[in-house]
């Protein structure tokens, strides 16, 4: 097998959307643009991003195209139906949802409830509405303390979140809870995801997440990218929530990492490590952090602070590795409400010995990235085009 590329690095810059998609309305979601939108909040200084070319995809307040751009640009539309962190990552290795999953905007109906407070032998559930995670804590965190009732919880997204206090609940119990419901949620029931959301803390004022979260994924179909490169004999080496949103599938190496930062030192470990095929990481905390809680400044400040570490990334590359950085949908945090938003998202790609200044224009799919790296690597999969032959 002859590759142009050693090892393809895909980082997704969890929710860092690049504007409204065409039926983004339909979604409720018209107008959205999470970058836009938070550069026309105050200058973002993204030097290295910028060089690379992430100004010339769509014009950025502040942020110029420049003439030579140092890496090759584009965006890519969201094809699946869904806007969700699981549609957007199962896209990129090549599975299509023409049905997304359901979702539950009144709360869960009472026969699930029911279901899961007979099977888990809990005394109930506080909440069961979309809510934020952060809020619904404070709201109803001292409740749960005293009646020992988990806080289940989803939002516009296909996820039943559990949410309690390590000390009332302990984590092995809670991730117990959680497998029950995972296994309850099937058929027209299942969603994308069961998430356990510990927390601690002593009263509503300083209630606060633990970085024990647990997801509890649908397993995606077995002809995706990610088994099929593991089936090829190459590396898949995961970071951050990448293989719990594959389910462990075709993972050869799961690098824990719970922050942008964790992701990112990962990365460079990955990279400094001796491997061929695919690192794929995740940095989460755009989107967690700054998208859902609609914090403008706090997600100008991640991109600033990943652009600042970006140097070291490309430091770590290989002469024969490519990097694409992307990402998974919109979360636009000038928007009203906490949910994500319907947008392209970018796609900037660089290597030391890639073609650089390409534009790779508007791709049809996020599966086009799954498609390029599958080609690298003389695979096919069902969903994406190639843009492997433009960089070479």
């Amino acid at each position: 097998m002859t590759t142009k590329f050693g090892r393809i690095c895909l980082m997704v810059l969890d929710s860092a959307g690049i504007g409204e998609m065409p039926d983004a309305a339909a979604w409720g979601d018209a107008g959205a643009h999470t970058l836009g939108h938070i550069f026309e909040s105050r200058r973002v200084n993204l030097p290295n991003l910028q060089a690379m070319g992430i100004g010339n995809i769509t014009p950025l307040k502040g942020l110029a195209a420049v003439e030579h751009p140092t890496g090759s640009f584009g965006k890519c539309t969201l094809k699946s139906d869904g806007k969700d962190t699981t549609t957007g990552h199962w896209e990129m290795a090549g599975i299509i949802l023409k049905t997304g999953f359901p979702t539950f905007p009144d709360g869960f109906p009472p026969r699930i409830i029911h279901e899961f407070v007979a099977k888990t032998s809990v005394p109930g559930v506080l909440g069961n509405y979309p809510a934020s995670g952060t809020e619904i804590i404070k709201e109803l965190g001292e409740e749960h303390i005293r009646t020992g009732k988990p806080i289940v919880y989803t939002s516009a997204d296909s996820v039943f979140q559990i949410a309690a206090h390590e000390y009332i609940v302990p984590i092995d119990r809670l991730y117990e809870i959680c497998e029950i419901a995972r296994n309850i949620l099937r058929g027209d029931d299942e969603v994308a995801r069961v998430i356990a959301r510990p927390f601690l803390g002593e009263n509503a004022a300083n209630f606060k997440r633990t970085e024990n979260r647990h997801d509890y994924a649908v397993p995606p179909p077995s002809d995706n990218l990610l088994p099929l490169l593991k089936n090829a004999g190459l590396d898949v080496v995961c970071i951050g929530k990448i293989a719990s949103i594959y389910n462990g599938m075709g993972v050869t190496q799961d690098l824990s990492a719970k922050n942008n930062e964790q992701t990112i030192d990962q990365t460079i470990n990955a990279l400094n490590a001796d491997s061929t095929g695919l690192i794929f990481s995740n940095l989460v905390d755009f989107d967690m952090l700054y998208g859902h809680r609609r914090d403008t400044e706090g997600y100008a400040k991640a991109l600033e602070h990943f652009d600042s570490r970006l140097p070291e990334i490309i430091d770590a590359l290989r002469a024969d590795d490519l990097l694409i950085m992307t990402a998974d949908h919109g979360n636009d945090p000038t928007k009203e409400g906490s949910d994500h938003t319907r947008e392209y998202v970018p796609l900037v790609v660089y290597g030391k010995s890639a073609k650089a200044g390409v534009n790779l224009g508007i791709r049809q799919s996020l599966s086009d990235i799954g498609q390029t790296v599958a080609e690298n690597f003389g695979l096919r999969i069902a969903d994406g085009v190639s843009f492997l032959q433009e960089l070479t």
